[in-house]
């Protein structure tokens, strides 16, 4: 079987790196993909924003399966374009996408199927919303309602930092037209933890729950991030929370874009804040969180190509799905020195060659004609270790880190320090 990968993430050289080891797919196509999956894959020289010729080529070679990566190539409708050319796609339509591409559509719909979350409010001038600021008080979180890279969210725990980010949302358009309205939402006190199910229209199946890192910073200080490190699992997730989880949220939520004629297909992701009054919704993504597959997927025991191509037919029942058990994961992202403000490209990375024990998935980098490897992003690489404790993942997560080296390198050295509190080194 032929499959092939759109995106060129760390999170799209996990998902290669996964259906390589899968005895029912002979040839893995990325497009534009990056230095590392250029050494599993076949990277092609298609432009990124060309998908017509994307869906083109898919046809001529035959492909069986293709993977939508990102959540802008899902908001623009690739799906659509895909099946319209009777192609088997792995993600939701760009209608059923609308969970992520509209932040005020996805509180709109938790309202109507009674799915929990916090208060909102929407709008589209500045003005309106400082004025409902002040009036609701703070602390406070502002969203742009579209896409934004996971970077248009402020915690604002003062009006001045709220009014900056409502001006640098709308006045200053930091997220052009994902920015033309935005969304303030009530302030979730609580822990906040993530869970990915396979979807396939019908039945959702949750995947191991892990918890992400979004500010730059240690402490969790500093502007949000992408995503600078995760690990899986979380023992804040208990069986008898992710019971909750389905029950109220992904099973309703299933069931509601069934009910509104756009049944999900594909990964949901939940962003979730366990709260003193249960779980609640933070935010939906329809695609595969990154960095949290570069966790997940290694834990992943069973073959990952017949529960996609299960998902994409309507025939998730079937599939037995098996996790890795008393394992955890935890990676540790090297980003540019900058980020997620400016950075520069182009600097030389050494040192890959010495990790021996932890698996590298590349995010932001490329591969010269000469076999030299360069930073082509803010996140870089990704350092993920397994282990039988998370104290275990994450030493030597950062011992091979240390191996590695870009001019201006930057990782957080505080990865996993909550689960290190619920499970203290021996």
């Amino acid at each position: 079987m032929k499959v092939l990968v759109i995106g060129n993430g760390g999170r799209e050289h996990a998902i290669v790196w996964k259906l390589a080891q899968s005895p029912l797919v002979t040839q893995i196509y990325v497009v534009p993909g990056n230095g590392g999956t250029a050494q599993i894959a076949t990277n092609l020289n298609i432009p990124s924003d060309d998908l017509e010729q994307m869906a083109k080529f898919a046809v001529e070679n035959e492909i069986e399966l293709t993977v939508v990566g990102p959540d802008a190539y899902l908001a623009e409708g690739t799906v659509d374009l895909f099946q319209a050319q009777g192609l088997r796609v792995y993600g939701p339509t760009q209608a059923a996408a609308r969970l992520e591409w509209s932040k005020s559509y996805a509180k709109e719909f938790m309202g109507r199927y009674r799915i929990p979350t916090g208060k909102f409010a929407t709008f589209t001038t500045p003005e309106a919303a400082k004025a409902y600021v002040r009036e609701t008080g703070v602390p406070i979180v502002i969203k742009a309602d579209g896409l934004a890279a996971g970077k248009g969210v402020t915690v604002a725990f003062d009006l001045e930092t709220a009014g900056a980010a409502i001006d640098r949302i709308m006045v200053d358009k930091a997220f052009g037209a994902a920015g033309a309205s935005l969304v303030v939402e009530e302030y979730l006190a609580g822990e906040e933890a993530s869970l990915l199910a396979f979807c396939d229209g019908k039945i959702a199946v949750p995947m191991l729950p892990a918890q992400d890192h979004k500010p730059i910073g240690e402490g969790d200080t500093g502007p949000n991030t992408g995503g600078m490190g995760t690990y899986a699992p979380t023992t804040a997730f208990t069986p008898e929370l992710l019971e909750q989880v389905m029950a109220e949220i992904v099973t309703p939520t299933m069931a509601g874009m069934a009910a509104e004629g756009t049944p999900f297909v594909g990964t949901m992701f939940l962003g979730l804040m366990i709260t003193k009054d249960g779980p609640k919704v933070i935010e939906y993504n329809v695609r595969f969180g990154d960095p949290e597959t570069q966790v997940v997927l290694p834990l992943l025991e069973s073959d990952l190509a017949p529960i996609m191509l299960a998902a994409c037919d309507g025939r998730l029942a079937e599939v037995e799905i098996k996790w890795r058990r008393e394992t955890t994961a935890v990676c540790v992202v090297a980003a540019s020195a900058g980020y997620p403000g400016k950075f520069t490209t182009g600097i030389p990375i050494t040192g890959l060659e010495e990790v021996e024990d932890s698996l590298i998935f590349q995010a932001g980098t490329k591969q010269l004609a000469e076999g030299k490897l360069v930073t082509s992003g803010g996140r870089v690489l990704n350092v993920v270790r397994l282990g039988k404790s998370i104290a275990e993942a994450i030493d030597g997560a950062y011992a091979d880190l240390r191996q590695i080296n870009f001019e201006g390198i930057y990782y957080r050295g505080d990865i996993g320090h909550r689960e290190l509190k619920r499970q203290p080194r021996k």
